[in-house]
C-alpha cells in the first residue's frame, strides 16, 4: 500500500493521559496515522481514522516543528508537577516515515536535554535502535516497549503484513538490552503463538506485558469486533484464539519461564 505523506504544524504535542493511559500525565504522537496498518489496530475505529475517510495505513501526517513545540510545552508541564509520557498511543513513533523525517529523534533530543520524569516508547519497529545514544542519556527514566505479538512469522504476515518481521524486533531487543536500556516485550494483542515463545523472550527482556483485544482496545473489545477479525481467525482455523480467555494460555506458558513479578497483564504493564 502506498502511503500519502502530508506535513502539518500542530499547536500542541502533549495531550492529557486519559482512559487506558490515565497513569500518565501526557501522551505524545509524533505522527498522525500509521503506515504499518495492522489489521487489528483499535485506532481504525477512533475519530482520527474515521473522520479521515481514507483507508487506515494509506496516509501519514508528519508533525513539523515538533522539537520547538515540545521544548516549550515540556518546560511548562514540568512546572505543574511530574511529567510522565507515553509515546505513542495512536501511531508508531518509528514507522517508516521516521527514517527520513526524524521527528521522533528530534523529540528525544529535547527530552535528553530536559528529561521528563518517565518516558515509555511503544513501538514494533527495529528503527528504535538508531536512537540508542539518546535513550541511553535518559537512563532509568525511559523504557522501550517492543510489540511482539507472536513468535510465528506466518501469523505475523496474516495479521500485520506491513509491519517489521518478528526476528528483526527480537534483534532490536537484544541490542537495546546490550546497550543497557530498560525494555519490555508487549504481547499486545495476543496472537497465536507456540510453546517456545517464553523461552525466546527470556534472555531478551526482564518484563513482559500480555494484553488482548478485550482488555486493551479501550472499549471492552467492541472496537475490535467492528473490524471483523473473527472472520480471519475462522479462515485460519484459529477461532479459539479469538476469545477473552485466550490470553491465559499465553500467561500460563510465560509463568513457567518468567517469575510472576516480571509478568504484567493489560493496563498495568504499560504504566510508568
Amino acid at each position: 500500500m502506498k502511503t500519502e505523506v502530508q506535513y502539518k504544524t500542530p499547536k500542541t504535542l502533549l495531550n492529557k493521559g486519559t482512559g487506558f493511559l490515565n497513569g500518565y500525565s501526557h501522551t505524545l504522537n509524533p505522527y498522525t496515522g500509521c503506515s504499518f496498518a495492522c489489521s487489528y489496530c483499535y485506532v481504525r475505529q477512533m475519530p482520527v481514522s474515521l473522520f479521515r475517510k481514507q483507508e487506515w495505513g494509506s496516509w501519514v501526517d508528519v508533525k513539523q516543528g515538533a522539537a520547538e513545540t515540545l521544548r516549550k510545552e515540556l518546560s511548562r508541564a514540568k512546572q505543574k508537577g511530574p511529567v510522565t509520557i507515553f509515546m505513542s498511543s495512536s501511531t508508531d513513533p518509528y514507522q517508516p516515515a521516521e527514517a527520513k523525517e526524524e521527528v521522533t529523534r528530534m523529540i528525544l533530543e529535547v527530552m535528553a536535554a530536559d528529561p521528563p520524569d518517565f518516558l515509555l516508547v511503544q513501538t514494533r519497529s527495529p528503527l528504535v535502535r538508531r536512537d540508542i545514544d539518546l535513550l541511553q542519556q535518559l537512563g532509568d527514566r525511559v523504557r522501550v516497549s517492543m510489540t511482539v505479538e507472536t513468535d510465528r512469522e506466518d501469523i505475523r504476515k496474516q495479521f500485520t503484513p506491513s509491519a517489521p518481521p518478528i526476528q528483526a524486533r527480537l534483534k532490536a531487543l537484544e541490542q537495546l538490552r546490550d546497550a543497557g536500556i530498560r525494555t519490555q516485550a508487549a504481547i499486545s494483542p495476543v496472537l497465536p503463538s507456540t510453546e517456545k515463545f517464553p523461552e525466546i523472550l527470556r534472555p531478551l527482556v526482564h518484563r513482559v506485558c500480555i494484553d488482548d483485544y478485550f482488555m486493551g482496545d479501550g472499549s471492552g473489545g467492541k472496537r475490535t469486533k467492528k473490524l471483523a477479525l473473527n472472520e480471519l481467525y475462522r479462515v485460519l482455523g484459529l477461532e479459539e484464539w479469538y476469545h477473552p480467555s485466550a490470553y491465559r494460555v499465553v500467561y500460563d506458558r510465560f509463568r513457567t519461564v518468567f517469575p510472576e513479578d516480571q509478568l504484567y497483564v493489560s493496563q498495568k504493564g504499560f504504566e510508568p
